[in-house]
C-alpha cells in the first residue's frame, strides 16, 4: 500500500496530466450549442455549476489551466509540500560523504593519522556517530580517500561538529592532516528507504562507489525504478548502501557495492541482465543522468565495512 505522502505525489502528477489533456481536447458541437436530453429538451449547462463556485472569465480559466499544468492544483501542491525527502528517505539517520584528495606520495602518512583519529571519534561519540566505512581509491580518482559517516539525525550531526572543534586531541590530529591534502569536501546525504546501509561486516575484496548526478526533478523517478532494480541485483550480490544528497553538491545519488574481485563483479553485473525488470531499470534511468562516475576502492584496516 502506498504511503499518504507517496500517494500525494502521484496525485500531483495525475492532476498535471489531466489538466494537459483538458487543454488539447477540442470542444464538440454539444459543448458549444448545448446537448439534447433524452426527452428532447435542450441542456445548455448553465445551471450545472455549483451556486457557490466563483465564476471565472475566459482569461482567468486559461491562467488556471496553465498553472495546473506547470505546478499542479493548489490543493495538491499543499498536500505534497516538503514531502519528497519523507517519501524517499528511511528517515532514521543522516549520512556524510567525506572526500579527501591526498597529495601524491603522502597516502601512507595520511592513513596512519586517520587510523588514529577516526577510531577516536567513534569511541568518544558512539552511538550518536558511527563510521560506516573508510576506503582508498584503487581505480578512478587516485590518491583519494572516501569516508562515510552515520549520525542519529541532524541534532547528532550538529552536536558532533561542535564537539570536534572543542576536542584538543581531534584538532591536533586534524591539524596534522591538513598539509597532506590537496582538497577535501563534505556532502550530507539521506539513505533511500528501500536500501538501508549495510551493518559492519568483513567481506574482503573490493568496493565500488557509483555516483550519479541527476537532472533536476528526476529523483522520484530514479527511486521508483531502482526499487525494482535493486531487487534484481540482490539475486546476485548484496547492496551495501545508497544515498541521495541534501547538502553540498545537489541532485546526486551514490550506490555502494561490494565484490570479491573484479572478475566476479563482471560476472554478476552480466547475470543481472537475465533478471526480469533489470533491463527496464537501465532503460528508464539512463535518460535521467547528467553524468556518472565509478570508483573501485580498498577498505582501510579500521573501516567498519571491509
Amino acid at each position: 500500500m502506498l504511503s499518504p505522502a507517496r500517494t500525494a505525489l502521484l496525485r500531483a502528477s495525475t492532476a498535471r496530466h489531466s489538466a494537459l489533456r483538458a487543454t488539447i481536447q477540442p470542444f464538440s458541437t454539444s459543448h458549444r450549442l448545448g446537448s439534447s436530453r433524452p426527452d428532447g429538451t435542450q441542456d445548455n449547462h448553465k445551471g450545472s455549476a455549483s451556486a457557490d463556485e466563483p465564476k471565472r472569465t475566459l482569461p482567468q480559466k486559461a491562467s488556471h489551466i496553465v498553472r495546473s499544468i506547470l505546478h499542479g492544483s493548489e490543493q495538491v501542491r499543499q498536500e505534497t509540500k516538503d514531502t519528497l525527502s519523507k517519501v524517499l528517505a528511511r528517515g532514521k539517520y543522516v549520512h556524510e560523504l567525506s572526500t579527501h584528495r591526498v597529495k601524491p606520495g603522502c597516502m601512507d602518512e595520511y592513513k596512519a593519522i586517520v587510523a588514529e583519529l577516526y577510531p577516536l571519534i567513534v569511541r568518544n561519540h558512539s552511538p550518536r556517530v558511527k563510521l560506516v566505512g573508510s576506503w582508498e581509491t584503487d581505480i578512478g580518482d587516485l590518491d583519494t580517500a572516501i569516508h562515510v559517516w552515520e549520525y542519529q539525525g541532524y541534532p547528532a550531526l550538529s552536536r558532533a561538529y561542535s564537539e570536534y572543534r572543542a576536542d584538543s586531541a581531534y584538532t591536533e590530529l586534524h591539524r596534522k592532516l591538513q598539509p597532506l591534502l590537496r582538497d577535501r569536501k563534505s556532502q550530507i546525504m539521506l539513505e533511500f528507504q528501500f536500501w538501508p546501509t549495510h551493518p559492519p561486516v568483513a567481506k574482503g575484496g573490493v568496493y565500488e562507489l557509483r555516483s550519479y548526478t541527476l537532472k533536476s526533478g528526476t529523483l522520484l523517478e530514479w527511486e521508483q525504478n531502482w526499487r525494482v532494480g535493486v531487487e534484481c541485483r540482490k539475486h546476485h550480490e548484496v547492496p551495501m548502501g545508497a544515498w541521495f544528497s541534501q547538502l553540498g553538491s545537489l541532485n546526486q545519488v551514490h550506490h555502494l557495492w561490494q565484490y570479491p574481485d573484479l572478475q566476479l563483479r563482471k560476472e554478476v553485473r552480466e547475470a543481472a541482465w537475465s533478471e526480469n525488470g533489470w533491463p527496464e531499470t537501465v532503460l528508464n534511468t539512463v535518460p535521467l543522468i547528467q553524468k556518472m562516475s565509478s570508483r573501485i576502492m580498498l577498505p582501510m584496516p579500521f573501516s567498519s565495512l571491509k
